[in-house]
This record gives C-alpha cells, structure tokens and sequence, in this order.
C-alpha cells in the first residue's frame, strides 16, 4: 500500500509524463491490459487516457485494469490514470528518504 507521501511523489513524476496507452471503444481487452502489464514491468509507473469513444466509465477502466495487472491507482483525474506497480527485480523509481 502506498502512503500519502509516496503518492504524492508519484503524482509529481506523472505530471511531466504523457499518457503511453489508450484505451478505448473496446475497453480493457487483453491487449490492453498485456500492454499495460508490460509497461510496468519496465516503468513502474505508466499514465493512461481513455478515449471519448471509450464505453466504460473511467473508474471502471481503472478498477478493471488494476485487477488485471496487480497495480496500484496513484491517480484518477479526468480520462487520465496513473497506476504504479514496483518492480522488485529492476526497481526503476526510487522513493526519497526523508523523515517528517
């Protein structure tokens, strides 16, 4: 489970990121939830659009695509989400240490 902190962390490093899946008329197929897959085994963290054209409402997008891939939602904001999953094998993000 992530806390507040690393959230927010996350959060500052999706704002500068553009969205590298979309989703789409045909919602969370298998190929988009094997792309996402595969994206967070190389980034941890991966920004996804949902389409106009998309059929499911966001949330059930990201509900759907957090089941399929074992992640976790960072955020949810208009059509954008950013899920995170860490990679204990190839850790990519680095947390900062700091004390409150």
């Amino acid at each position: 489970m992530l806390t507040g902190k690393q959230k927010s962390y996350l959060r500052s490093l999706a704002n500068t990121m553009e969205p590298i899946i979309q989703v789409g008329k045909g919602g969370v197929t298998e190929t988009v939830a094997s792309a996402v897959d595969q994206a967070l085994v190389a980034r941890e963290i991966v920004k996804i659009s949902v389409l106009n054209n998309c059929l499911d409402p966001v949330d059930i997008v990201a509900q759907d695509l957090i089941k399929a891939t074992d992640s976790q939602l960072v955020q949810q904001l208009g059509k954008k989400i950013v899920l995170y999953r860490h990679n204990p094998d190839n850790p990519v993000i680095q947390f900062p240490s700091g004390r409150d």
